[in-house]
């Protein structure tokens, strides 16, 4: 089953699960989690291949620089004006590194 999911193939990862014996509540929920996600799980494998990044790191640092680019001792962002301070800050801090 973990091989299916690991190539995107859903249907034949749902057929593992034609003779469990284990927890039928634990399975419902995961054949719902699968079926209702089907068209968002990828096939991992061609991501690797074609050296698209699978993990969560490189989102996550990013989002750390960014927010390390926005802080400026006692400020406070009205939600319309973040872009154009993002923009500020990172042309200002790019400029200065």
């Amino acid at each position: 089953m973990e091989n299916h999911l690991w190539y995107g193939d859903i249907e034949l990862a749902l057929a593992e699960f034609s003779d469990y014996k284990g927890n039928k509540k634990s399975l419902d929920n995961f054949r719902n989690y699968l079926e209702h996600h089907q068209g968002r799980i990828p096939d991992y494998s061609l991501y690797q291949l074609l050296g698209i990044p699978i993990g969560s790191g490189a989102v996550e640092s990013l989002i750390k620089r960014i927010n390390q680019r926005v802080k400026i001792t006692g400020a406070q962002w009205k939600s319309e004006n973040v872009s154009q301070i993002l923009k500020l800050r990172c042309t200002y801090l790019n400029s200065h590194s």
